[in-house]
């Protein structure tokens, strides 16, 4: 089980889509920055690009926090490349294909009955240690502002209270 505070599944050469590309991505392209990292259930859904659009809108804002973001399903580039350049295409991150299963499976939000990816996201720190994880049902999706709020929360290295907000008072160091 994928647990908090220990080093991230590791991936490596897996086929992504990003801005009209078919590319290569490894969790080691992201060493030395924060990532996150999620996934979603399949393209030409519902609820799916109001969460990609969601994570495109903020992406100034995760780069002044030294974060990227990568997103995965379980379709294929080519299935990714026509979603995206038809309805999607102001987003720039990469979209992994992981049409083998593997890395879903790894990080354990492999639906087996259907070969989709549960709603899961993970927050990486720069040295590859998982910090954040949560998985939810494919109907609901996440909130950006929390992910950014979270993301703030674990950089700033205190403990931070229920509803904490950058610039506001911790408790003190973590």
């Amino acid at each position: 089980m994928i647990q908090v505070g220990t080093l991230a599944p590791q991936f490596e050469g897996v086929e992504a889509y990003q801005k009209g590309e078919f590319i290569k991505k490894s969790l080691a392209d992201y060493k030395g920055k924060w990532l996150v990292f999620f996934f979603y259930p399949r393209d030409f859904t519902f609820v799916c690009p109001t969460e990609l659009k969601g994570f495109s809108k903020m992406h100034d804002e995760f780069a002044k926090m030294n974060c990227e973001v990568l997103a995965a399903s379980t379709d294929s580039a080519w299935c990714h490349k026509a979603w995206f350049e038809r309805d999607l295409p102001e987003i720039t991150y990469p979209i992994l294909a992981d049409t083998t299963l593997k890395v879903a499976r790894e990080y354990q939000v492999l639906n087996d009955a259907d070969g989709s990816a549960e709603r899961g996201l993970f927050i990486i720190d720069p040295e590859g240690i998982v910090k954040y994880s949560l998985i939810s049902s494919g109907s609901v999706g996440r909130s950006v502002k929390e992910v950014l709020r979270v993301l703030g929360a674990l950089q700033s290295g205190d403990l931070c209270p229920m509803d904490w907000e950058p610039g506001q008072q911790t408790l003190g160091k973590a």
